[in-house]
């Protein structure tokens, strides 16, 4: 019997008639979690029946076993007397082909693989990873010593290595960080100590723009060299050149305050390089607008995740495990997957917005600014007047801006922009530091 509320979804389909082309479903749903295939059936879930069903149920099996190599259950149902056939599939842990194309239940669509989706497939069904794959031709010879010296670094001040542990060379550091088979290094240890794992990964780089809105770039950076490198360069270019900092001080501590949480934006930066799908060939890219920052991470959720499992309490599932050891070691990240809920709590208590986080061929994370849509002049308020606030919103988006350019953009005389550059350093809004000619103003926070 037939339920009314059944639908088609991950392990069910219907077909009102059988069609040899249908060994595709079957293909599909043996390489992803089993199914059935109801022969017979209408969209609505209504049992339709079917023409000669007793030769077919002799016929199918036979078809999908010389097809697929696979054994399935055939069954005769009836709805209202009604006859219609029950295909019962099974999952499978090795990869099934028909013709040699791979097929996979996706929902309740029927998806070929190729490319790297195909290549994701396969490893998962045999039980590896991305970066686990052994690299002929590479040898530690070919690493970067600079780059051992650094991780070594790192993991002693996280503690996360003990200086008696550490082995006495670099082969042996690799073997104890599990990054080679047997006489070959994994993908992992070019990723990460080789100086250009571009030569051998395309797209294995971090890309940084600043936007005036979604169609007009700038200017821009790409991050390249490997991914150690790639972790410290980018936050850093990120801070020092793509965001602006407000300057206040307590006594002669100086306190520079960002729109954004610097330490949710790193955490996501260093999930981003260590789940990211290497055989994309897709850098991640990060988008910096005046009021918003997007992360775009060319990876994929674990298989039975959504977004709501990403959000809510989970286990840690790395896309790349070997990357996210040496990771967790240098201390860039923990293992408990705790970050997502770390950046939303950080974020919110920061400057009382939530990020957003949305799955479309990779995972796109929006930091929105504590004030969208409004420049810094608009934070400060009325009381300095427009001309006083455009000042220090020129001079906080391009601090090296000449007193001839404020006069251009403002449309006012030179001596007005001294007389209000004057009071604005008087009363503390803005700062000279150097001289006049290779010095730089700080905007202060009012």
């Amino acid at each position: 019997m037939i339920g009314t509320d059944i639908k088609e979804n991950q392990n069910i389909e219907f077909k009102e008639s059988w069609r040899d082309e249908y060994i595709k479903w079957i293909c599909g749903f043996a390489n992803a979690e089993g199914g059935k295939l109801l022969i017979g059936v209408d969209d609505n879930a209504h049992a339709i029946g079917v023409k000669n069903i007793q030769k077919l149920i002799e016929d199918i099996p036979n078809k999908v076993r010389d097809s697929l190599g696979i054994v399935i259950d055939v069954n005769i149902e009836k709805d209202n007397a009604i006859e219609y056939i029950e295909i019962i599939i099974p999952a499978y842990p090795s990869p099934i082909n028909y013709k040699g194309q791979y097929y996979y239940r996706s929902g309740s669509t029927k998806q070929e693989l190729k490319g790297s989706a195909l290549d994701r497939f396969l490893l998962r069904k045999y039980g590896r990873t991305w970066d686990s794959v052994p690299l002929p031709y590479v040898g530690v010879e070919d690493l970067d010593r600079e780059s051992f010296e650094f991780f070594i670094a790192k993991s002693l001040d996280s503690k996360r290595l003990e200086r008696g542990s550490i082995p006495k060379n670099y082969d042996e550091l690799l073997d104890k960080l599990r990054l080679k088979e047997g006489e070959y290094l994994k993908r992992s240890a070019v990723l990460l100590f080789h100086k250009e794992p571009q030569r051998f990964f395309t797209g294995a780089y971090v890309k940084l723009g600043y936007f005036a809105d979604e169609s007009t770039i700038l200017y821009q950076d790409v991050m390249e060299g490997n991914l150690l490198n790639q972790v410290e360069k980018t936050m850093d270019l990120l801070l020092t050149k793509y965001l602006k900092a407000l300057i206040s001080y307590q006594g002669i501590h100086r306190i520079e305050r960002y729109d954004y949480d610097t330490s949710a934006l790193r955490e996501i930066i260093h999930n981003a390089i260590v789940h990211k799908d290497y055989g994309s060939g897709t850098p991640i890219q990060i988008r910096i607008y005046h009021h918003k920052i997007k992360i775009f991470n060319a990876g994929e959720l674990p298989q039975d995740w959504t977004i709501e499992t990403l959000l809510s309490p989970h286990n840690s599932r790395p896309y790349n495990p070997d990357i996210a050891t040496v990771f967790f070691r240098a201390g860039y990240i923990e293992s408990w997957g705790r970050g997502i809920n770390t950046v939303i709590e950080s974020s919110k208590a920061y400057n009382g917005t939530i990020p957003t986080f949305e799955f479309l061929g990779g995972l796109t994370v929006e930091f929105a600014s504590k004030y969208p849509n409004k420049g810094l002049g608009d934070k400060l308020g009325d009381k300095l007047g427009e001309t006083r606030r455009k000042i220090i919103e020129y001079i906080y988006n391009n601090s090296k801006i000449s007193t001839k350019e404020l006069s251009s953009n403002l449309n006012i005389s030179t001596t007005a922009i001294d007389k209000n550059i004057k009071f604005l350093k008087e009363n503390g809004y803005i700062k000279r530091i150097g001289s006049a000619k290779g010095g730089h103003w700080e905007v202060i926070d009012a």
